[in-house]
């Protein structure tokens, strides 16, 4: 069986011990799987002696060439959006299927998965709902970038980034199961209360971002059906709907209380690898770390370009945080739109 032999509890969050010793496992994979291409028996027999970790990474490199071509051919640079929401559930069902193939206790990985599959679940159905999974849809950031950048960049870009370095990112935030599973091998035990714990504030995690996914939608909906009827939906003022960005509900506390959410789940599953190996950090916090840079980034963009549609958003920033509420909201009860819009109206008088 390819999982290290540990000692300790802290063994099993080093690198190492943990991942080092099976590095040679992912040079030689490809022709193995060549090998044995033809043998049913032969492939599953090949599973399970890999090290898991190895058959993770591996997958996550095969498809960053995919996206690559599929994205070049269509034009159309959203193909690791399509799969964000599958990816990393995918990958921790491998590592929950590979440690029952093998007879390892999984109750720890069972729950793990269960908040894994949840937010699959309500990442794609909003992704859905919103039209990203139709012929044709593009996340209009890449469309933005693209008039920015000249195309040999861009592809250049694509390679690197949106393609090889988002596929690997999606495997990466998976990587503390890897060391659940480790740890489940090495003791034996069952899942502790601690560890219900975990797995119930990421499912809380999930919950949140998905009541602040629902705010959103309905604001949005209700801007558009204004804008087409000129009538003002109930729960809503037309000073609300003008200002073009919803300031209600968790938006008045946080200007992206999704995303917020949505970090907190991965980073949580990486505190949850450093509880059961008693450690204060580890290796597989690289993709926990990976995710909040990108978040960072990205917001930080997306709201450029708000900002630039909706001239009271500067106000919006100044007293509500991008993820963490801010003294102010926070202290206030929230932000206050009719109030910020006064006050601005008599600096300027």
């Amino acid at each position: 069986m390819s999982l290290p032999t540990v000692q300790t509890l802290v063994d099993c969050a080093d690198f190492s011990k943990t991942v080092q010793p099976y590095l040679p496992q992912l040079y030689d994979l490809p022709a193995q799987i060549l090998q044995n291409l033809s043998s049913l028996q032969g492939l599953k027999d090949l599973y399970l002696s890999t090290n898991p970790l190895v058959t993770a990474f591996s997958l996550s490199l095969f498809l960053a060439p995919v996206f690559l071509i599929a994205a070049e051919v269509n034009r159309n640079y959203s193909q690791v959006d399509r799969f964000w929401s599958l990816l990393p559930t995918i990958y921790n069902a491998h590592y929950v299927i590979w440690a029952h193939a093998n007879g390892l206790p999984t109750e720890r990985l069972d729950s793990m998965l269960a908040f894994s599959t949840i937010w699959s679940a309500r990442l794609t159905y909003n992704y859905w709902r919103k039209g990203g999974y139709n012929i044709g849809s593009e996340d209009y950031r890449w469309e933005i970038l693209r008039k920015h950048i000249p195309g040999p960049l861009f592809f250049v870009f694509d390679v690197l980034f949106i393609s090889t370095a988002q596929s690997v990112l999606l495997f990466s935030v998976t990587m503390p199961s890897y060391i659940l599973l480790i740890t489940s091998n090495m003791t034996g035990e069952s899942i502790s209360p601690l560890d219900i714990v975990f797995s119930q504030g990421l499912v809380g995690a999930v919950l949140m971002a998905a009541i602040a996914d629902q705010q959103q939608w309905n604001y949005q909906n209700a801007k558009q059906e204004y804008r087409k009827s000129a009538k003002v939906p109930e729960k809503y003022s037309q000073e609300e709907l003008d200002r073009g960005f919803n300031t209600k509900g968790l938006w008045a506390y946080s200007r992206h209380p999704n995303f917020a959410a949505e970090q907190t789940g991965w980073v949580g599953l990486y505190l949850w690898s450093c509880y059961v190996t008693k450690t204060y950090y580890n290796w597989s916090g690289v993709g926990a770390i990976g995710y909040l840079i990108l978040f960072q980034a990205s917001t930080w963009f997306t709201e450029l370009v708000t900002a630039g549609k909706y001239p009271q958003y500067a106000e919006y920033q100044k007293k509500v945080g991008m993820f963490v509420p801010g003294p102010l909201s926070a202290i206030s009860g929230g932000f206050d739109a009719e109030a910020a819009v006064k006050l601005e109206d008599e600096k300027k008088k």
